[in-house]
This record gives C-alpha cells, sequence and structure tokens, in this order.
C-alpha cells in the first residue's frame, strides 16, 4: 500500500520549490538578492571577537536568515533553490509526518540573527510548515551590530558603516572640533584609517613642538591642514564623476594611498592636483565604462 505521506512530503518539496521560482519572477519587478546571507561574508564585515556556547535553546524560526555553507542552495525563507535537494528534503518533512524526533539544528547567533551550521534541509521544512521555534544547539559570536531579519548583505555594510561613524564621531568629537558631520564612507573599516592618519599627523607635529599638542588641536590641525585642501582638489577636478558610488571622504583615502605611492616611486613629492589627476587617469571610469558597468550588473545572474 502506497504511503501517503510519502507522497504529500515529495508534494510539499514542489510547493516549496514553487515558491521560489514565483519569487525569482517577482524579482525582475522589484530586484533584490534571494539567497540567504553568507555567514563569512557578514562575518567579514562584522569581525565578531568573542565565542560563547549557549547551550541547546528554542529559535524564532523567524531569525534563521543565513548559511555557514549552504547559502547557495536556499532563496529568502530558505526556499529551496535546486531540484538535488529534494530527496533529503522531503525525508525531513517526511520525519514530522510520521513523529520521528529530530535532533537539535546546530546554529551561530550574530547581531541577533542565526545562521545554520547544520540543519539546512530542517531549517527550509520548518519555515515552510510555518514553525514559530525550533530546537538548536547555539554559539553565540560577539557584535555590536543588529542583524534584522530581512536584511541585504548590502544593507548590513550600511549599518556597520554607520555604526562606525558613530563610534568614531563620539570618540574623537570630530563633528564638534570641525563642524563636519559628513566624513561619510562606502565601505566599513575607514575611520580606523581616518584615526591613523590624525595620529601621524600629530605625531609630526609634536616632532617640531617643545610641548605635546591635544588629540582636539590634531583633528583640527589635519582637517584643516591635510583632509579639507585635498578634498577641495577632489572636487575642483571633479574626481567624483568618474568614481560613482564613492563619496568625497572614499577618495581623499585613496588619493593618500596613491600619493604615497607616487612619492615612493618616483621621490618627489607631486602637489595635491598632479596627485588627483594622476589617480583619476589610471583609475577612473570614463562615460562609456560606467555605462558599460551598470548593464553588465543588471543582467548578471544572483550567485
Amino acid at each position: 500500500m502506497p504511503d501517503p505521506f510519502s507522497a504529500q512530503a515529495d508534494t510539499d518539496f514542489t510547493r516549496a520549490r514553487l515558491r521560489e521560482i514565483l519569487s525569482r519572477i517577482g524579482g525582475f519587478l522589484a530586484p533584490r538578492p534571494r539567497r540567504i546571507l553568507s555567514l563569512d561574508e557578514v562575518k567579514a564585515f562584522l569581525k565578531p571577537r568573542s565565542e560563547a556556547y549557549r547551550g541547546v535553546i528554542p529559535v524564532p524560526v523567524a531569525l534563521i536568515v543565513g548559511s555557514e555553507g549552504r547559502y547557495r542552495d536556499f532563496a529568502r525563507g530558505f526556499l529551496p533553490r535546486h531540484e538535488h535537494l529534494r530527496p533529503r528534503w522531503v525525508r525531513v518533512d517526511l520525519a514530522h509526518y510520521r513523529d520521528i524526533p529530530l535532533p537539535p539544528i546546530r546554529l551561530y547567533e550574530l547581531g541577533g540573527a542565526y545562521f545554520v551550521r547544520d540543519g539546512n534541509h530542517r531549517v527550509s521544512v520548518a519555515k515552510l510548515r510555518g514553525a514559530e521555534t525550533i530546537d538548536a544547539e547555539v554559539t553565540s559570536l560577539g557584535s555590536e551590530v543588529a542583524i534584522k531579519a530581512d536584511m541585504t548583505l548590502d544593507e548590513l555594510k550600511k549599518a556597520v558603516i554607520g555604526y562606525e561613524k558613530a563610534v568614531f564621531y563620539k570618540n574623537t568629537g570630530f563633528g564638534r572640533i570641525t563642524g563636519d558631520q559628513n566624513l561619510d564612507f562606502s565601505s566599513p573599516g575607514r575611520y580606523d584609517e581616518i584615526m591613523e592618519n590624525i595620529l601621524v599627523h600629530k605625531y609630526y607635529i609634536n616632532q617640531a613642538s617643545s610641548s605635546e599638542i591635544s588629540l582636539d588641536d590634531a583633528i583640527r590641525s589635519w582637517y584643516q591642514n591635510v583632509y579639507a585642501p585635498i578634498v577641495d582638489t577632489i572636487k575642483a577636478e571633479r574626481l567624483a564623476v568618474r568614481f560613482p558610488g564613492r563619496t568625497p571622504s572614499d577618495l581623499y583615502a585613496y588619493m593618500v594611498k596613491h600619493w604615497g605611492v607616487l612619492k615612493r616611486s618616483y621621490g618627489v613629492h607631486l602637489p595635491a592636483q598632479d596627485a588627483a589627476r594622476d589617480f583619476s587617469r589610471r583609475y577612473g571610469k570614463d562615460l562609456w565604462r560606467r555605462v558599460r558597468d551598470f548593464f553588465s550588473r543588471k543582467q548578471r545572474p544572483e550567485a
């Protein structure tokens, strides 16, 4: 006699695949990354510095947003993206129909969200069944940035940058000292570079002074004598046009590095204007390249 549960579990997988296909079609109308988050990519942004074992606890299924190793196999909502996932997915679903207890899955918690170490198919089945919680063995990774359930990687990157900016401004008083609230970057980690620039500037000033200047004075001097003149040059040379998506502060950081390379390579200290022109000529995009890259991104299938 045919097992009705087997047929139902197989139908459940077909239903899950149909949802994934429909979400893919809907993505043409409202483009948005479809695959779940990769733990390694998220860790590269958040850089967790601690790890704590929390044991086996019930975890809200809605907060499981990514995977350590199978993130390419599942779309948002842990919908299966490939037919080859059917046999294992059906076996997990069948266990629920037959009331066979399954071991806890294994998760990492990071920023209030969860990433699967082991048990991706069980999470997929649980989400399709509308389960509210699932038992999981959880290890927490320390993070100061919260991850929302529907966050994309780009949105997470912006949240990290926003957090870094808030910490930098609070710890240094940068806005109060300079009156500039627009020291903005398009990638994480830049505020540490700016702090290093300021401390190097402070060191050289102290070398020529009988008394050590304060950090406030060093920030003010760096801003007025280093940062602002270079940003003014960047704007005068219209570098932002050739580097779409980059902020003046981004270009400052890139140009300072390029300026140092030119000095080490040729042994001369070029004026900021000449360094900016050389940087733009070597690395900037002309109009045709920007148009070509735009359409390449639109046509490139998601990994």
